[in-house]
């Protein structure tokens, strides 16, 4: 699979561009993800995959699925919370709540475009990671991050117990690269560092 993340502002989640047809996240700044996507692809934009309901992940998903006659997939757990302003998180950015109805509603165990889509709920109900068997490459949303970190579960729907469970099922996969929802890609040693965000998170939550 042939991967590029595309650059946001510091304060907007990472947004990846997958095979040149699916794009993994938004972020809020729609202006510059459409700016760098018309210089990157070279057929439709097919998909825009949602990793979970917050803003600064979705804020920009509207604009961009316009712009490119995109489909918004999302879990049905937090499609019903993109709107809401609260659990959203959109109100922690100063901001409205985009209005946005997601085209295709997630479970989990599907598979789009050659990934996986595995439920990992915790940061929030609905949030979803994306595995590639074939090439080992793991999107995690904010569901794990580099070097021990994982999601805040202190927003709206959030559970540690839910989390720990989520980061259990991630370190079973076979993972050499693993592509946060903030932060650096880890190349070297993805297993290791997901294990280590379980064993923080269980250490955190006192379990």
């Amino acid at each position: 699979m042939h991967v590029i993340k595309l650059k946001n502002s510091f304060y907007d989640a990472n947004a990846y561009l997958v095979d040149g047809k699916m794009l993994i996240d938004v972020g809020i700044d729609s202006t510059s993800i459409i700016a760098q996507l018309e210089n990157h692809l070279s057929s439709d934009l097919e998909t825009i995959i949602l990793t979970h309901c917050h803003f600064d992940h979705s804020g920009g998903a509207k604009e961009v699925a316009s712009e490119f006659g995109a489909k918004i997939a999302i879990h049905m757990e937090d499609a019903r919370l993109l709107n809401n302003p609260h659990a959203s998180v959109a109100e922690f950015f100063g901001s409205q709540a985009p209005v946005i109805d997601p085209d295709i509603l997630l479970k989990g165990g599907e598979v789009i475009g050659g990934l996986q889509v595995i439920h990992t709920p915790g940061h929030t109900p609905g949030g979803i990671s994306l595995y590639n068997p074939e090439s080992r490459l793991l999107f995690t949303g904010d569901t794990v991050f580099q070097e021990g970190g994982f999601g805040r579960t202190d927003f709206y729907g959030g559970s540690a117990l839910k989390l720990i469970e989520s980061l259990r099922k991630l370190s079973m996969l076979d993972v050499s690269v693993m592509y946060p929802g903030h932060g650096d890609i880890v190349t070297e040693d993805a297993n290791g560092q997901i294990r280590l965000s379980l064993m923080m998170a269980e250490q955190y939550s006192g379990t």
